[in-house]
């Protein structure tokens, strides 16, 4: 690496005409440059300038270095001016990952003006209910019910939702606790849920789980043809769902809160920093709206 530099420094030399043209630039002392370019012909073993009291001029192993340090200089002012453009104006992809049940209500509307708005970023959307691990899966942005223990991620709470206890209208006049239960993967095995009762009772439900699926929609079509009850976020109940309504209206469950998390604390990529500020107005409007 320190190669690298001093043949950056000689580019610059040559360019500038002189020693003390190329310290001035570079913002050095004239004797650093001049030490850093007596070290470089050591290394090589080779005289790369020649110079006289007037003027300096190249050897013919000084002309060919020359050429590939003044690419290697040339090389790193693209890179530069490439990663400054790419912040200035929106581009490269964005992998985002949100449970199945947040995507089509919460995220699809705003994803899909984020596609419109900026042309030059790719959404790559990967819908799953288990925490994926953000940096093995090369994840920007992760939007998650319940915080993360993992302080090297950046996190920002958007707003809370409840699930509801739903099911076929034919269910309200039966016992709950020995309906079939239609579960969610993430629920686990042994289920139980506190209901609180408007007066502020409450009570736990154990439920009799006939069935349990690693993807929401499933769930939430095994409710819709009548196999069981289960639970539904309380905003996708805004949605159009025939027969399925809410079996205890009167109890609720705890809140679950909604969390964006990001690996970026800093020099924040231009593309994901418009899908994080996106994103996070959106879900918290939209968590406002369905809880209001």
């Amino acid at each position: 690496m320190r190669q690298l530099g001093k043949m950056s420094l000689f580019a610059h030399v040559v360019d500038a005409g002189s020693v003390s043209g190329a310290a001035d630039k570079l913002g050095l002392s004239k004797s650093v440059v001049s030490q850093h370019l007596k070290t470089l012909e050591q290394d090589l073993g080779v005289v790369l300038i020649k110079r006289t009291t007037r003027r300096q001029f190249l050897t013919e192993p000084g002309k060919r270095f020359y050429e590939s340090c003044k690419a290697l200089n040339q090389i790193a002012a693209d890179a530069w001016d490439n990663v400054q453009a790419q912040q200035s104006e929106p581009e490269g992809q964005v992998h985002i990952t949100a449970p199945h049940a947040l995507v089509e209500t919460l995220l699809a509307p705003v994803i899909s003006k984020l596609m419109r708005q900026y042309p030059g970023v790719i959404v790559k959307l990967t819908c799953e209910d288990q925490h994926l691990d953000l940096m093995a899966h090369n994840i920007d942005i992760a939007i998650r019910i319940g915080a993360s223990k993992d302080s090297t991620f950046r996190q920002k709470r958007l707003g809370v939702f409840r699930d509801v206890l739903c099911g076929h209208p034919r269910f309200k006049t039966v016992s709950l606790e020995q309906t079939p239960y239609v579960a969610n993967a993430w629920e686990g095995e042994s289920i139980s849920h506190q209901l609180v009762s408007g007066n502020g009772e409450s009570m736990m439900f154990r439920p009799k789980v006939s069935c349990i699926t690693n993807a929401f929609h499933s769930t939430v079509s095994l409710i819709r043809s009548g196999a069981g009850i289960g639970l539904i976020p309380s905003f996708y109940l805004h949605n159009e769902l025939p027969d399925v309504t809410a079996l205890l209206p009167d109890e609720s469950l705890p809140e679950n809160p909604v969390y964006l998390l990001t690996p970026f604390s800093k020099h924040v990529p231009m593309a994901v920093k418009v899908c994080v500020d996106a994103l996070s107005v959106h879900i918290q409007e939209q968590l406002l709206i369905h809880n209001g």
